[in-house]
């Protein structure tokens, strides 16, 4: 990221006073006739809106044909937003091409692994590595650039939408010609590229670069090491469109600056996000809350993420929802509480801005029937006055925008390359989920309610004195030596089944598992003990294991066994262990599947061992999530409620932003509810006899 370009979608207002935060949503108002768009600039005033994304999806009314344009109504909408207060950040227009110019250029329609042909209809339908696309892409980001260079609305640039949503794999001839580049860049020479896609294996050594293709649909399971690579060029050949647009922006707008709104954790793995982040001004993210048990949870981690890919500075929430989305098998409603509760935990995470999909609910379309600040019963209604008393909410925490996300004691690292790996064809187990045994450790940490920074694997460690690893497939000889060092340090590591087993390449490292990690745990696999879907396996300390067992034996006098299998295959044997060698730190390795509730009773030993305990009352850990940002002279701690019940949390001191103030007998939660406690940094609410 660029931090000299300052936060413009942070202006102070012109009354003087303090920049407060960011608060709108997606602006479509090409939907809607022109008499509706007086009523919604008074409704954003009404709601404390000071931010809108305008022209998202709007190529096709810019550019109605290739020799044609109409700016007219962006200019007249741009100009009615300014006069009423509320700041633009522009979008570029390019996510969706317009039917005139996929009728005149079909070859910039992505194919699928199967061969077949994606059409217009929808959104997205583009090949990133079309140069046809690019060309007229690009005129367009150039067209919008110099038309509102200088407009007083302006505050950032939006590059395109959701970039790989639906269009992150192509196996066009563009693609397929770009993914031998990326290759030629990689390795080098073919001879290179054959060793590391061990191309001995099936007979498919490769003469000359020509001859390589994507992984398309084969007879059987495609390379292995190939589909990695094409993932990681996925990925790589989307950043390198960004940067196109970004640099026509930085070449005629230098001073705007310019962000595209991640989707971290939607379930769309194919961008590797901490990767993109040095390409934006400022990191924007869109989140969907998904029902279920960890459905707040997912939300914290989400959340928590985002902040360790935006590299601890403030970030935008570019999307979220009010209510119902429209793309779920059941799309359910918010309940009460839950709008302003999901919107402060982004807040409380880092986020210096909270936007909704969309600012009006659409009458027609794709996305008729997802919520929206204003919905189809209009401003009378629950929706909108939630929405409301938010911006005023928002209001009163503006001390807190600009304030850094206190780090925590312990941290949860998340690996593109390993969630990658282990969910792809011909492993062990087809039922392995990355996402979800993260997730797990995640909801583990909050049970416990001890805060834990959720970080990429390039983060420095060496300032946590607890890190959780889980499933960290993918261990390249740099990764292996810092965790060693960490260990070594007097850091305290956990990581689980099916971790440390490849290098870079996706070459099993050879000697027994867990490979990189065998000789910092101080064990050695021979053999791994996959369970099938319904199996279970059951351990000496109580719990039930499933998904995954090890045939493990300790090579290290250092190693303690924690727990032992008494079920199953693996019956007698480790389950468990930690290994502490003499420097202080530990090496944790959990075998088998946990779940939630398991992995918190091991996750609390583990946490002893490592010294970390809850800031929390032991009557609310749990029940209550804290999260803590920090200005350097005061600290903000976020209070929210996970349960549907009143939590009460006792005697608090500071004063309260926002939130129920405290009784007599101390601070009660409401369900669902939210408080945001200012105390001098480095200190907590809670009385030492809390």
């Amino acid at each position: 990221m660029t931090p000299a370009l300052e936060r413009r979608w942070l202006r102070p207002p012109p009354d003087g006073r303090p920049a407060r935060f960011a608060y709108g949503a997606d602006y479509n108002p090409e939907q809607w006739p022109r008499e509706v768009w007086k009523e919604d600039v008074r409704l954003m005033r009404e709601a404390g809106v000071t931010v809108v994304s305008v022209a998202i999806f709007s190529w096709a009314r810019l550019q109605p044909a290739e020799d044609r344009w109409d700016f007219g109504w962006l200019d007249e909408i741009l100009g009615l937003l300014h006069d009423n207060g509320v700041s633009v950040d522009l979008a570029t227009a390019t996510a969706s091409p317009p039917p005139w110019l996929t009728t005149l250029h079909p070859e910039i329609l992505p194919v699928t692994r199967t061969g077949e042909t994606l059409s217009q209809g929808a959104r997205q339908h583009w090949r990133p590595t079309s140069p046809v696309f690019r060309r007229y892409a690009l005129k367009l980001v150039e067209a919008m650039a110099t038309r509102y260079a200088d407009h007083p609305a302006l505050v950032a640039w939006h590059i395109s939408n959701e970039l790989g949503c639906h269009n992150v794999y192509d196996y066009s001839d563009d693609a397929a010609g770009a993914f031998r580049d990326w290759l030629r860049a990689r390795y080098g020479t073919v001879e290179e590229l054959n060793r590391a896609w061990a191309t001995s294996f099936w007979s498919q050594h490769y003469g000359d670069w020509a001859q390589i293709q994507p992984p398309r649909l084969a007879a059987s399971h495609a390379n292995p090491t190939q589909q990695l690579d094409f993932k990681r060029f996925s990925s790589d050949a989307l950043k390198d469109y960004l940067r196109a647009e970004r640099a026509v922006l930085r070449r005629i707008t230098p001073s705007v600056p310019a962000t595209t709104n991640f989707m971290v954790m939607s379930g769309t793995t194919g961008m590797n996000y901490p990767e993109w982040a040095d390409e934006i001004d400022f990191v924007s993210n869109d989140h969907y809350a998904h029902p279920g048990p960890q459905r707040l949870d997912e939300l914290s981690f989400s959340a928590a993420l985002t902040h360790s890919i935006a590299r601890g500075e403030p970030w935008f929430l570019m999307e979220h929802s009010t209510s119902a989305v429209n793309w779920q098998p059941v799309n359910v409603a918010k309940r009460p509480g839950e709008l302003a509760r999901d919107s402060l935990v982004h807040v409380a995470h880092g986020a210096d801005a909270v936007c909704f999909f969309q600012w009006r609910q659409s009458a027609a379309g794709a996305e008729k029937y997802h919520s929206a600040m204003v919905p189809h019963a209009g401003p009378d209604s629950e929706v909108f006055r939630a929405v409301a008393a938010l911006g005023r909410t928002l209001d009163t925490l503006t001390p807190v925008t600009g304030s850094l996300r206190q780090p925590a004691r312990a941290a949860l690292v998340f690996d593109w390359e390993s969630w990658w790996a282990v969910e792809r064809d011909s492993q062990p187990s087809s039922l392995l989920r990355y996402r979800q045994e993260a997730l797990d450790w995640y909801t583990a940490f909050l049970s416990l309610g001890v805060r834990v920074d959720v970080v990429t694997t390039g983060t420095d460690l060496t300032g946590y004195d607890f890190v959780a690893a889980p499933l960290l497939h993918v261990v390249p000889q740099d990764l292996a030596g810092r965790l060693e060092r960490y260990v070594n340090g007097g850091g305290h590591l956990a990581t689980t089944y099916y971790s440390g087993i490849v290098d870079e390449d996706d070459h099993v490292r050879l000697g027994g598992y867990p490979g990189a990690l065998r000789d910092l745990l101080g064990i050695r696999i021979e053999e791994f003990g996959p369970l099938l879907r319904d199996a279970g396996v059951t351990l000496d300390n109580g719990l039930t294991g499933t998904l995954w067992t090890d045939r493990i034996d300790v090579t290290d006098p250092e190693v303690t066994v924690l727990a032992r299998y008494t079920s199953g295959d693996q019956e007698g044997r480790p389950a468990l262990t930690r290994r502490a060698p003499a420097t202080g730190g530990s090496a944790a390795y959990v075998s088998t599947r946990l779940g939630p509730q398991g992995l918190t009773a091991v996750l609390g030993t583990l946490l002893a061992g490592a010294g970390v305990s809850s800031e929390l009352p032991a009557g609310v850990r749990g029940r209550v999530e804290a999260a803590v940002r920090t200005d350097g002279s005061h600290a903000y701690w976020f209070l929210v409620n996970r349960t549907e019940e009143p939590v009460a949390c006792g005697t608090v001191e500071g004063e309260v932003l926002t939130g129920p103030a405290p009784a007599a007998d101390g601070l009660v939660l409401p369900a669902r509810g939210v408080a945001v406690l200012r105390v001098a940094a480095g200190t907590t609410p809670f009385p030492p006899h809390a």
